[in-house]
């Protein structure tokens, strides 16, 4: 085993074991996304007017707050599946391929935290 493929591994870039459990999480959150995106369409479109006070009483249910978080965690680990195959399949430069790859990871991340803190707090408290 040389040092490079040791390196490519910790980077991630090693894909060769992986690819089986990347494709079934990509298909699970897909199949996950169908109920959860019907539920969010059919959800706001019965809210009628999207009033901000309309908006926080539908936020403020459990079972709305908990899909809300559970929805915004799924398309979020799908979208960044997504991006990663796009970026391996198209960044042919290794060092260019972490950077962007640790990038897209960081803003997902940052989007899924800034959402759920959102959701939390104001299902959890008064928002302001």
């Amino acid at each position: 085993m040389s040092l490079i493929s040791s390196f490519n591994r910790f980077l991630g870039l090693d894909a060769a074991d992986k690819g089986v459990g990347h494709w079934w999480a990509q298909r699970l959150t897909a199949v996950a996304l169908v109920p959860l995106g019907l539920w969010v369409v059919f959800a706001f479109a019965s809210l009628g007017d999207f009033s901000y006070k309309l908006v926080v009483i539908f936020i403020q249910a459990p079972m709305n707050s908990a899909l809300l978080i559970l929805t915004l965690l799924m398309l979020s680990y799908h979208s960044k599946l997504g991006v990663q195959v796009v970026i391996e399949d198209y960044v042919h430069d290794t060092i260019l391929k972490s950077i962007i790859l640790i990038s897209a990871s960081f803003v997902h991340v940052v989007v899924v935290v800034v959402g759920v803190f959102s959701v939390l707090k104001i299902s959890l408290g008064t928002p302001g």
